[in-house]
């Protein structure tokens, strides 16, 4: 058996382990087998036109042309390409990030991915990216770097989890092809974020010893299936909603570098799923010239090995050599430049596009000493927020969910005196520009690259005195946590208000994991001082995801909210849910265990011995853990938990009614085959992969009726069961597969259809190498979350 045979065979082998109820053998995940060559790109999916136009390009450039055009280097933008006016090729501007424009002034700031997937609601998902696609392109920028779906969220201490949407792939799936789909109808391209794997930012970029020796970055060890179902799943939506490109991670994966591993480049992104973009590194991502660009890698960012320096490059004069000595074909450069341009002509970038906005390039971390001259014309510091801050304000009370509600204590009613504690009330104190941890202010984002540049922020106390009137009645107010901590609150008279409104937020950013699942700056004292005097004391809390709630169970404490990043119109989007002009309708895309302790499945990675190691290989994450992450974890191990995933409480309450179940063959009572029909030119695969994998099967329908005396919201979620005997021992008790938003009138009813897919249906066969719907029966639940299913049926197969 050929070397590369034996390879597969390992990565199959570990993979069937599952399946078979083994255990996690770590010897099995050293490898990464090779997949050669890269795949040409044709513009299929409606890109053929742009596709011939890109073809055409590339034969007139020169070779050293071509190798500008993979190779990044330094200008206005986070992410440059040269121009080459000549030809009337501008260059290509790539910006930051997942929520905003970030390296801009006069620009919004959304909310983050995780308060957008905890609105479950597709048409705002949608519509913020209409309205970022916009703000991007009104600033010049070709390239918008999100969204993101790595981190899905495998560890609930990852710092970079509110950048993402869930750790659901269905939930994150839907939400990368709402963002997407909206983006680029604005003519910005997107890039789908970070390819594959990237579970932490402990050493997620290799280090140096102090003997030396180079430590390399985070191996992310995962099998077959569980890269299938769980962390490709949105990478799939994200294809088939057309994303130009997508950005390949910092770590390894099964020990070869995300930006160089051809299994996963190759094989996965532009075999299996038949990706016709290109693949752009993350900022110093590359670590080798011919084997990266050989593995599928077409455009290196920011260009030169050092950060702030375009040379030297993996890339660059190095990519004219390589085809030079012939190491390179020239026309695996072409086709990288093909995958380059289909996309900048499909969404008509060389047609009247704006130029950069002049005033970006002081923002950046070089402003000078360019190689090329870049063409920034004004006017200069563009406002773009249009009258964005709308939705700003509906997707972030959208994005609250509320997890506590005693005895009716929300929604507020008329009330003559408020109290307000918490540092996270108050009006921000260290800028508007959020790449560090603080105390002092409102959390409406995290930090790092995916943060965004505040033009204003609306903190809860403002938006608070405005709506109790302040001059008419009494908001009184103590946003020092020390203080507050150690009992002082001497200060409030009349004692206690009718209300307390806790603030607590967590702090969360790029390249730092999260140390602790509660609230930062001694929360827990916080909220145990305030309820000791305070016998209504409501807590909310902006956060990058899962908190841990101590207090939950504090009679005092009466309701619970969970604000997440909701962005720069935070204040006002809490005050219209809590005095009641948005009724809640957020459900949690994680789930809220009762310990840290319970979240000790998926570990960050991280020990004293490996930060002093000189063993260049010992950076080694195991994802033992497989498919059973959050509640899929919780659920097959039939654990306890605070608060379930999909749960969050409204003002008014909903019924669900009987669950119908209708095949989508002509035949109606057929089961369908157990494979997809497969392609008839495997060669060939369009977006998306197998366009059998997107048919309807099936389509559930339900009817939800608000039983209450309150207009709302709900989301109806659809689970499905994959019977274990024939899906493999470690299949979850249930999975997501549908969901909708519904909002009704008290009494009014709605009827509800979810489609299923064949890939809804279906696991990863590592043997067959493809989606199989198991035999032995599909169960199917409807509720409200995941532990609260009020109707089921069954599909046959």
């Amino acid at each position: 058996m050929s070397p590369k045979g034996k390879l597969q065979l390992s990565f199959i082998a570990a993979s069937a382990a599952l399946v078979l109820g083994q255990g996690f053998d770590h010897d099995l995940y050293t490898t990464s087998p090779p997949v050669y060559p890269s795949p040409n790109t044709t513009g299929l999916g409606g890109w053929e036109a742009a596709y011939t136009r890109a073809v055409s390009f590339t034969a007139q450039l020169t070779l050293e042309e071509k190798a500008g055009m993979v190779t990044g280097t330094n200008g206005p933008c986070v992410g440059n390409i040269a121009p080459i006016y000549r030809l009337g090729f501008d260059g290509l501007c790539l910006q930051d990030g997942p929520l905003a424009i970030r390296q801009a002034d006069y620009a919004s700031v959304f909310p983050a991915g995780v308060t957008c997937a905890a609105s479950w609601d597709r048409n705002l998902m949608h519509i913020r990216g209409i309205y970022m696609g916009d703000e991007f392109k009104g600033k010049g920028a070709n390239v918008a770097l999100g969204p993101v779906s790595g981190p899905l969220g495998r560890s609930a201490y990852d710092g970079r989890n509110w950048e993402g949407f869930s750790p659901d792939p269905y939930l994150t799936g839907v939400a990368m092809e709402e963002t997407i789909s909206g983006m680029q109808t604005q003519g910005v391209q997107s890039c789908a974020k970070h390819f594959i794997g990237y579970e932490q930012e402990t050493q997620r970029n290799p280090s140096t010893a102090a003997d030396g020796e180079t430590i390399e970055a985070i191996s992310s060890n995962v099998d077959d299936r569980t890269i299938h179902e769980l962390y490709l799943w949105p990478f799939a939506n994200a294809v088939k909603a057309g994303t130009s490109s997508i950005m390949c991670s910092y770590n390894r994966v099964n020990s070869s570098y995300a930006c160089q591993n051809s299994k996963t480049l190759n094989g996965l992104l532009k075999g299996e799923l038949g990706f016709q973009g290109y693949v752009v590194s993350d900022w110093g991502g590359t670590h080798s010239g011919v084997s990266s660009i050989l593995a599928g890698l077409d455009m290196d960012m920011p260009g030169g090995i050092a950060f702030t320096i375009s040379n030297p490059s993996f890339f660059g004069g190095n990519v004219t050599s390589a085809v030079q000595n012939g190491s390179v074909a020239e026309s695996r450069v072409d086709d990288m430049i093909h995958r380059i341009m289909t996309p900048y002509f499909y969404h008509h970038q060389d047609m009247g596009y704006p130029s950069v906005d002049p005033s970006e390039a002081g923002l950046n971390f070089v402003t000078s000493g360019y190689l090329f001259n870049f063409t920034t014309l004004p006017p200069a510091n563009r406002d773009v927020r249009d009258n964005h801050a709308g939705l700003i304000r509906e997707l972030g009370a959208a994005g609250a969910v509320l997890l506590k509600n005693e005895n009716g204590a929300l929604p507020l009613k008329d009330l003559k005196n408020v109290g307000v504690f918490g540092s996270d009330a108050g009006d921000v104190s260290s800028g508007l520009y959020y790449q560090e941890d603080f105390e002092d202010g409102t959390l409406p984002v995290g930090g790092g690259s995916g943060t965004g540049r505040l033009s204003y922020v609306v903190p809860p106390l403002n938006a608070i005195k405005q709506k109790v009137g302040y001059t008419k009645n009494l908001v009184q107010y103590n946003l020092n946590n020390t203080n507050i901590a150690s009992g002082g609150l001497s200060s409030v008279y009349p004692q206690p208000p009718e209300v307390c409104l806790v603030f607590l937020k967590t702090w969360a950013q790029e390249g730092l994991d999260r140390n602790s699942l509660e609230n930062d700056d001694n929360s827990t004292a916080v909220v145990n001082a305030v309820a000791s005097v305070c016998n209504n004391t409501i807590v909310v809390y902006h956060s990058s995801g899962i908190n841990v709630l101590p207090w939950a169970d504090n009679p005092n404490v009466t309701a619970i909210l969970a604000a997440h990043y909701p962005g720069q119109e935070t204040g006002n989007s809490l005050v219209n849910i809590l005095w009641g002009d948005y009724n809640p309708s957020g459900k949690l895309p994680y789930t809220i265990a009762y310990n840290e302790s319970d979240y000790d499945f998926a570990p960050i990675t991280n020990s004293s011995a490996l930060l002093n190691t000189t063993d260049p290989d010992a950076w080694q994450s195991d994802f033992t853990e497989r498919l059973l992450i959050d509640y899929k974890h919780f659920d097959y191990y039939n654990q306890s938990v605070r608060y379930e995933f999909g749960f969050g409480l409204s003002y008014t309450t909903f019924s669900i009614g009987n669950l119908s179940i209708t095949s989508a063959s002509s035949a109606g009572s057929s089961t369908p085959a157990s494979l997809p029909s497969p392609l008839a030119n495997a060669s060939a695969t369009p977006p998306g992969g197998n366009p059998a994998l997107w048919d309807t099967l099936y389509t559930a329908t339900t009817s939800v009726t608000n039983t209450g005396s309150v207009a709302g919201a709900t989301v109806p979620q659809l689970y499905v069961s994959l019977p274990p005997a024939t899906a493999g021992t470690g299949t979850p008790v249930r999975q997501l597969r549908g969901f909708s938003k519904v909002a009704l009138k008290p009494g009014e009813s709605a009827q509800v259809q979810f489609p299923l897919m064949r890939r809804d249906l279906s696991f990863w066969d590592v043997e067959a190498q493809d989606w199989r719907v198991p035999a032995g029966g599909i169960g199917v639940e409807v509720g409200f979350s995941s532990r609260d299913l009020r109707a089921s049926g069954r599909i046959a197969t």
